[in-house]
Formats: structure tokens, sequence, C-alpha cells
């Protein structure tokens, strides 16, 4: 029996094809709200010392094929011996970013920015890191736009040379709150099958959609029971948010509710915000999230015509109904990531990543 999928490996740098059916096993894959998503799988030892540079980690780019569509690309980052077996790690394209710093300050003339685009900015980022030889991975950043800037003409935004920052880094500081842009990584065949496109899909307000003809569901598609979870330690109805500044000069911000419940409260930090508007905003975000009790957050799934693989996306809202001896839930939830098993005994499944949807700002994709 051929397996479902195959894994195919290139050259980053030469575009050379290293292998087009790698024979990978325990293959776990899938993507991520911004994040790059992972891979990991392993691979025999003998096949590895006969041609080692059919994964050359932090050169070579991976991508696992099923029914003839890329599901997935990155890069390989990691292979290691563990007994019989090689493993395998790879993340995919926003991953590169963390790997690569702004080594002439601004982005290589890009910036300063004053009321800029933060989805601009991700581009300028991109922009530059492919435009220094050997840097290029051919990754199409979307031109979506939004109404979420950085700087102002009292604190404008630098990206400076002697800051050991990476641009991962800068990047995830621009898509860190609930009131910026999003981002996940795609990756296809174009049109003739001749090359792969690789993408990185920004989403303003936020990406996904609230999916009304799909559902997850026990007893369906949820295969196990899910782990619900009730936190005392991390719940709080008032919130106290600190931000730039120092001593009494210092922004502060609190977001509190009485629900009938003891008064719990917590403190968070966040240094870059420099803004009480955005301070007050993180801060009423903060308090929703800790405020819900009862959390799933993560299901297994497998594919059948409720919620059929490939019919939902990062980002999406999905109606979920769990019932068990323990857990029960009823709402919409929000992927924020998923991992796919195609050769997962019993058949292929995936586990995915699940949030309150109350707690995002709902847009369209």
């Amino acid at each position: 029996m051929t397996a479902p999928y195959r894994v195919l490996t290139q050259h980053a740098v030469t575009g050379e094809w290293l292998s087009t059916a790698l024979p990978v096993t325990d293959l776990e894959y899938g993507p991520e709200v911004s994040g790059p998503g992972t891979l990991t799988g392993a691979l025999t030892p003998r096949l590895l010392a006969s041609n080692p540079t059919l994964a050359d980690p932090g050169t070579t780019l991976i991508y696992v094929e099923e029914d003839d569509e890329i599901q997935w690309g990155g890069l390989v980052w990691d292979v290691r011996t563990r007994g019989n077996t090689y493993s395998l790690e790879a993340a995919s394209w926003s991953s590169y970013l963390m790997r690569r710093f702004d080594l002439d300050g601004e982005h290589g003339g890009r910036g300063p920015y004053t009321y800029t685009d933060r989805c601009q900015v991700i581009r300028n980022i991109w922009d530059y890191a492919q435009g220094i030889p050997d840097g290029d991975l051919g990754v199409l950043v979307d031109s979506t736009t939004s109404t979420s800037t950085v700087g102002t003409p009292a604190d404008v935004h630098h990206s400076y040379w002697y800051d050991t920052k990476s641009l991962g880094d800068q990047v995830d500081e621009l898509v860190s709150d609930s009131a910026t842009p999003e981002y996940t990584c795609t990756t296809a065949w174009n049109t003739d099958r001749t090359e792969v496109v690789k993408r990185i899909r920004l989403g303003w307000p936020r990406l996904g959609a609230r999916r009304t003809d799909i559902e997850f569901s026990t007893g369906v598609n949820i295969l196990e029971d899910p782990e619900q979870a009730l936190s005392g330690d991390d719940y709080a109805q008032v919130v106290i948010g600190l931000g730039a500044g120092d001593g009494s000069a210092k922004l502060r911000q609190i977001s509190a509710v009485r629900n009938g419940r003891l008064r719990l409260e917590a403190a968070v930090d966040y240094p870059e915000v420099n803004g009480n508007d955005i301070l007050r905003q993180r801060v009423e975000w903060e308090r929703v999230r800790r405020m819900v009790l009862g959390n799933v957050d993560q299901i297994v799934v497998r594919d059948t015509p409720a919620a059929p693989f490939g019919s939902w996306q990062v980002g999406d809202d999905i109606y979920t109904r769990i019932h068990g001896p323990w857990a029960s839930f009823t709402g919409w939830c929000r992927i924020t990531g998923w991992t796919r098993q195609p050769a997962a005994d019993g058949g292929p499944r995936a586990v995915i990543d699940l949030k309150p949807a109350a707690m995002f700002q709902y847009g369209g994709v």
C-alpha cells in the first residue's frame, strides 16, 4: 500500500530538486495563526548516510503533497539521530526571518515609519530580507492593507542596524495584539505545476471567517475526549496593564468587571506600548481572555463530510459541540492552528488548536 502523501525536498538557493519522494514516516505538519507552523517526521539513518543533502538543515526546502496538491512547505531546521531513526523538524516560511537581521538599518532605507500600515512594514521586512544575495526564498507577501499603524511624529518607529532583534521578532511585534493584522504561511503549486508558490497570507482585521457550513461534533468527527481546562491561576476579572515609561510616568490602564465571583487581579507588562488607546485595547482583550473558564484548547478530528479536510482554514470560527464524561462545551471556536497526521492509525486525522471565538475581532477572509 502506497503512502497517502509524498514529501519533496529542494535546495533553497539553486532550486534543484533533491528528492521527489522522501520516505518520511510518523509525519505531522500544519499551519498556525501568526506563526510558521511546523513539520515533524522520521527518516532511516541509512538513507541519510548515503545522501546527506536530501535534508540538509538550514538550506533545504521541504514540501508535503496530498491528492496532487502541496499542503505545506517550509525549511528543514533540525535533523538528528534517535535510536534507529533520524528525527526531522521543519518550520514554514516566516521561521526564516528568525535567522535574519537588519544589517543596514531602517530595512535598507525603507524606514523609518510614521503612521505606517503594519502590513506595509511586514512587506518591507520581507523585501529587505530577500533582496540580499542568497537570501531570496521567493516568498510572496499579500497586498492586504490595514488601518493599524506604527509610529507617530513624536515616536517614530525605527529599525536600527545595531539592534540584535531578528527580523522575525520584528514581525511578531507587528502582529502581537488583537488590533493588529494576522498572517499565516501557505504553499501551493502554480497553475502549470512547474513552480512552488510560497506565500504569506495577511489578514485584517483577522484571518478566517465564521463558517456555518461545517462543524466539529463529538460522535461525528471528534475522535477523542478532549481535555477541558479550568484554571483559577489564570482567571481574572481585573487586569492592570502597564505600558512604556518609568515610575509615576509609566502608562497604566485597568479593565475590570464584577460578576459575582471572588475578585481576582492580574498585572501584565507591555513595555513597547506608548499610547493609552493601544494599551486600553490590549488590557481589555486580556481581561476577556482571562475570564473564560472551561476552555477546550485542542481536539482530534477525522476526515468526514461534517468538516472535510481542506474545508477549513487557519482563523476560521467553527461551531463546536463537545460532550463527554467530564468535558461539555457548545459554541463557536476559532482554529488557531492544526497538525495533520496523514498516516495515523485508523486513517488520516488532524489535531486542531482552538480558542474561544469571542476573544477575537470578527472579519472576513
